[in-house]
C-alpha cells in the first residue's frame, strides 16, 4: 500500500524546517520527535515513517516536524512551538491533532498554550512541563559529550537511559559499530535543543491547555523521572494519564500497543 510518503522543507522566519508526510486520512496528525532531532532532522524519512506509523495513515495524513534549521544560542521551547505554528499556517493545517514525544512533548505544551485554536487533541509522552534535577543532571552530561564531540558515548548514554534492561540485552551487541556512521557535522544544533530542555518551565501555564489531553509515561524513565506525567495530568484539565510499567523513557518505542492506544484515543 502506498502512503503518499513526502519529503519536503517550508520556510519559517531565517531558516528552513524539514518534514516528512504520509498517509490518505482527511484529519490531521502533526509528530514532534524527540532530543535526537538535534543530530539529525527527518530529512528523506518519508518512506520510513510511512511504514513505521502506517496505523495512522488511514484516518490522517502524518506530519513529522524537525526543529528548522539554524537556530541561535539561547532558543527555547516556546519559541520553537512558534516555529511549528508558522509552519502549519504555511502549510495550510488549519487544526490538527499533535504527538510530542520527550523534547517534543515539551514544544507541543506551549504550542497547546499559545496557539489553541491549531490543536485539537494533545498527546505528551514521556515528557515533562519542567526541567528537574533529572533532567538536568542527563542534559548536562550529554551536552558535555556534544561538545567533545563524543557521539559514540552520548548515543550509548541515552540507549542506557532509555531502553529497559530486556531491550538493551540485545541493543548492546552493536555498541562497538555506534560512532561509524550517523556522526553529524556539527553538534550545534543539539546543544541548543539540549539547552532548551534545560530551561524549560511550562507547568504553571499547563492548566490553559483546554483541548482533550492523553499524558503517557514509563514508571522507570531515568531521563524526565517517574513522576513527570502524572504531574503534568494533575494540572490540565480534560486529560488522561497512563503509565506503563516496566517502562522508560523509550516506551514509545517498547511499548507494542502505543501507537494503537494513541489511535484509540484520537479516533474514539
Amino acid at each position: 500500500m502506498l502512503y503518499n510518503a513526502y519529503n519536503g522543507s517550508v520556510r519559517v522566519g531565517n531558516s528552513e524546517m524539514d518534514y516528512v508526510s504520509f498517509g490518505n486520512g482527511n484529519k490531521n496528525l502533526i509528530m514532534l520527535p524527540g532530543l535526537g532531532d538535534g543530530l539529525s532532522t527527518v530529512k528523506g524519512m518519508a518512506f520510513v515513517f510511512s511504514m513505521m506509523y502506517r496505523i495512522y495513515t488511514k484516518e490522517f495524513t502524518v506530519y513529522v516536524f524537525s526543529r528548522k534549521n539554524y537556530m541561535q544560542e539561547g532558543y527555547s521551547t516556546r519559541e520553537m512551538a512558534k516555529d511549528h505554528a508558522e509552519a502549519m499556517t504555511a502549510l495550510g493545517i488549519s487544526k490538527a491533532d499533535v504527538l510530542g514525544i520527550s523534547q517534543g512533548g515539551m514544544i507541543a505544551q506551549y504550542l497547546a498554550i499559545d496557539y489553541p485554536d491549531l490543536v485539537n487533541k494533545l498527546i505528551l509522552a514521556v515528557t515533562s512541563a519542567n526541567s528537574n534535577e533529572i533532567i538536568k543532571r542527563v542534559a548536562g552530561v550529554w551536552i558535555e559529550m556534544a561538545k567533545q564531540g563524543n557521539y559514540k558515548d552520548l548515543m550509548i548514554d541515552t540507549a542506557e537511559k532509555s531502553y529497559s534492561e530486556k531491550y538493551l540485552k540485545k541493543y548492546r551487541r552493536i555498541y562497538p559499530f555506534i560512532g561509524k556512521i550517523g556522526k553529524p557535522k556539527s553538534f550545534k544544533r543539539f546543544l541548543i535543543q539540549a539547552a532548551s530542555c534545560i530551561s524549560h518551565n511550562a507547568y504553571e501555564e499547563l492548566s490553559n491547555i483546554v483541548c482533550p489531553t492523553l499524558v503517557i509515561g514509563g514508571d522507570c524513565d531515568k531521563i524526565v523521572g517517574t513522576t513527570a506525567a502524572s504531574a503534568i495530568a494533575k494540572k490540565i484539565s480534560h486529560s488522561e494519564l497512563f503509565i506503563y510499567n516496566g517502562l522508560g523513557h523509550a516506551a514509545y518505542e517498547e511499548a507494542k500497543d502505543f501507537n494503537e492506544r494513541i489511535l484509540n484515543f484520537l479516533t474514539r
